[in-house]
């Protein structure tokens, strides 16, 4: 068997930045022990498997150690490379996913937009447990289904903060999620998932699901310009439309190549 892989670099227009993600386009579904060990194998935060045409496909995403219900910068990376590299001509692509139903990603020029739905969060009480796990003490404190979502007064202690992975894979959370207002953006995150295997993720587009629509109702307006401050780097644009998230992005390619399995 021989299957298709680019290396996509997402939400970045330059190569070594972004969120890399491992696409691979396969003829017909393979097994989920298959798709797993070629994640592990990519050793990326992500590796997005897509099989289909005409304009519909199916999509799933595996981290090295599990598959995750949604994953923005794949998801992205999957229609530049059924764009850009497998002659794809349609302008808009509809992923279906196991979990989070359809997605769709429409190409407008340079940029790659993502209709995601809207995610839920809540005020919570302050959590102790997160403490000897941050270099800095949060703000404030919200839920955001299975992840925690915690606020820095500005984006500088965003930027500086360090995390203590091995801490936080060991509480509840399936990943942590830490935001400000920006200084040069309307607002900065970084996403730590150690318990997926991903001490920190270079670029989350389904974390915006949620900063977007929370930032959106701190500094009323639905449109939005955001950074994601890993080391790598990436930018965003967010536009919340009613339950609807649209998340718009860049990418480039950076290998393209074949697994070959017995």
């Amino acid at each position: 068997m021989k299957i298709k892989r680019y290396q996509i670099d997402a939400f970045t227009n330059t190569l070594f930045a972004g969120n890399p993600a491992a696409v691979c386009v396969v003829d017909q579904p393979i097994s989920d022990a298959l798709m797993q060990a070629i994640a592990a194998e990519n050793n990326l935060a992500e590796t997005a498997f897509v099989w289909g045409g005409g304009g519909e496909y199916e999509i799933c995403w595996f981290t090295p150690i599990c598959e995750v219900d949604l994953c923005g910068h794949a998801t992205l990376a999957s229609a530049h490379a059924l764009m850009a590299e497998e002659g794809v001509s349609e302008e808009v692509i509809r992923f279906n996913s196991r979990h989070r139903g359809s997605l769709v990603v429409t190409r407008r020029e340079t940029l790659y937009e993502l209709d995601f739905p809207r995610a839920s969060y809540a005020r919570q009480s302050v959590d102790a447990d997160l403490h000897p796990c941050v270099s800095e003490s949060p703000v404030e404190f919200w839920a955001a289904g299975a992840d925690l979502l915690v606020v820095y007064a500005d984006a500088d202690a965003v930027a500086r903060l360090s995390v203590d992975s091995g801490r936080l894979g060991g509480l509840k959370y399936r990943a942590l999620m830490v935001t400000s207002v920006g200084q040069d953006c309307d607002f900065v995150s970084r996403f730590f998932a150690p318990a997926l295997g991903i001490d920190e993720d270079a670029v989350t587009g389904s974390a915006h699901t949620v900063l977007a629509p929370f930032w959106s109702e701190r500094l009323k307006k639905n449109k939005m310009d955001a950074k994601q401050l890993s080391q790598r780097g990436g930018e965003l644009t967010c536009e919340v439309v009613e339950d609807r998230v649209l998340i718009r992005g860049e990418a480039v390619t950076y290998s393209v190549g074949t697994i070959l399995i017995d």
